[in-house]
C-alpha cells in the first residue's frame, strides 16, 4: 500500500509539474458555454455511477467526480481566457482534487497507518501547490523582466531622440512612448 501510494504520489506530482505550458488556443464563447454544459452533464453521469456504490467506495467515487469536474472547469476557463492566472488555477485544482481523493482513500485505514496516509496525501498536495505557486512566481518574474526590458528599450529610444531638435524630437519621443507603452 505504501509503495503504491508513493508511486501514485510521484506520478501525480510529475504530471502537475510537467503540465504543458502551451498557451491556450482560445475558444469561442459558444464553445465555452457548450463546454460548461458538457462538464456539468459529465459530473451528473459520474455521480449517478457512484450511486450504486456504498460506504467509503461511494465517497471516493464522488470525490473523484468532483475532482474531474473542478479540473475540467479550470481547464475550460484557461482555454477560454488564456491567462497565466487561469493556468495556475488548473494546477491548483489538480492538486486539491488529488488530495481530496487521497484523503478519502485514507478513511478505509485506521490508527497510525491512517495518520501516515493522511500526512502523505497532505505532503503531495503541499508539493503540488508549491509547484503551482512557483509557476505563478516565474510568470510574474517574466512579466517583471519584460517591463524592465521595455523600459530599457524606451530609454535608448528617447536617448536617440535627443540627437534631434524641435518637432522632430517631439515626434520621436511620442513615437517611442507609443511603441513602448509609456505615458
Amino acid at each position: 500500500m505504501n509503495k503504491l501510494f508513493k508511486l501514485q504520489s510521484a506520478l501525480v506530482v510529475a504530471a502537475i509539474v510537467l503540465l504543458p505550458a502551451a498557451h491556450a488556443a482560445g475558444i469561442t464563447k459558444t464553445d465555452y458555454s457548450a463546454g460548461k454544459s458538457r462538464i456539468s452533464a459529465g459530473f451528473k453521469a459520474d455521480k449517478a455511477t457512484c450511486a450504486s456504490l456504498a460506504g467509503n467506495a461511494k465517497d471516493i467515487c464522488v470525490e473523484e467526480a468532483k475532482g474531474r469536474q473542478n479540473v475540467a472547469r479550470a481547464e475550460l476557463e484557461y482555454g477560454y481566457t488564456g491567462k497565466p492566472a487561469d493556468q495556475n488555477k488548473v494546477l491548483v485544482a489538480r492538486a486539491e482534487s488529488v488530495y481530496a481523493v487521497a484523503r478519502e482513500r485514507c478513511d478505509d485505514l485506521a490508527g497510525n497507518v491512517k495518520d501516515v496516509c493522511v500526512a502523505e496525501a497532505k505532503a503531495v498536495e503541499t508539493k503540488a501547490l508549491a509547484n503551482a505557486k512557483l509557476g505563478q512566481q516565474i510568470g510574474e518574474a517574466t512579466t517583471d523582466a519584460a517591463e524592465v526590458k521595455r523600459t530599457a528599450d524606451y530609454t535608448v529610444a528617447v536617448e536617440k531622440c535627443d540627437a534631434l531638435s524641435g518637432d522632430a524630437m517631439t515626434a520621436c519621443v511620442s513615437n517611442a512612448k507609443a511603441q513602448f507603452g509609456k505615458n
